[in-house]
């Protein structure tokens, strides 16, 4: 984690940070160093389990307390979502809750949209699969730092080219976070530092699109 950190610090760019509540009870320094570098703290959940079958009320209670442990950490309410492993009742929840601008459970756009199915417009900021570093841990995935940052680069060539396109970058500690990859992650934050592109919390993406993109 600290080597992450200080890589974006010397680029000095922003980060999400998806944070599962339980882990940031366990390691305060480490949410103390996110919120003095300034990056957004949304909430990856209460626990890093799957809610497929998770009963509704269970997921919901789940939610409620991952929402206070990070107030008590943070000083505020998370206001991005991502459970990650959802149930089909996960939306449903992220509405009902009413506090969230942006839920990111989603990999299938490269823009921002706004889920309208809960009775209310949610803004769903999608999150990323294939441009990510947990493809070092699966069959048919990266093998080196060339392997991720040539993906990552090809990503970034076809959406620059597209215009006004949002790409995201999923990273993890444990992964990312070691020499050789963290090299391969330096190379493309360089090359992207070169090109005209706001690098951007997700927070930001969010109410820059609910400004110029409202639902009509």
């Amino acid at each position: 984690m600290w080597r992450l950190l200080a890589l974006f610090e010397r680029y000095d760019l922003p980060l999400t940070v998806f944070g599962v509540a339980m882990a940031m009870e366990r390691n305060p320094a480490v949410v103390d160093a996110f919120l003095k570098a300034e990056h957004e703290v949304a909430s990856h959940g209460w626990r890093w389990i799957s809610y497929q079958y998770v009963p509704l009320d269970v997921e919901r209670q789940h939610m409620q307390r991952a929402i206070e442990i990070h107030r008590s950490l943070t000083g505020e309410r998370p206001l991005g979502w991502y459970t990650g492993r959802t149930s089909p009742n996960t939306r449903r929840l992220v509405v009902e809750n009413g506090g969230f601008v942006y839920d990111a459970d989603d990999y299938n756009d490269d823009l921002p949209w706004y889920d309208t199915r809960h009775g209310k417009p949610q803004l769903v900021v999608p999150y990323t699969l294939d441009a990510n570093d947990m493809r070092f841990a699966t069959p048919q995935g990266f093998n080196s730092g060339d392997d991720f940052f040539n993906y990552l680069k090809d990503s970034f060539d076809v959406l620059y080219a597209e215009e006004g396109r949002m790409m995201s970058v999923g990273l993890h500690c444990r992964l990312a976070g070691r020499p050789g990859r963290a090299a391969a992650l330096e190379k493309f934050i360089r090359y992207v530092r070169g090109k005209k592109v706001w690098v951007a919390r997700r927070i930001d993406i969010a109410r820059h699109w609910m400004k110029h993109h409202p639902h009509e």
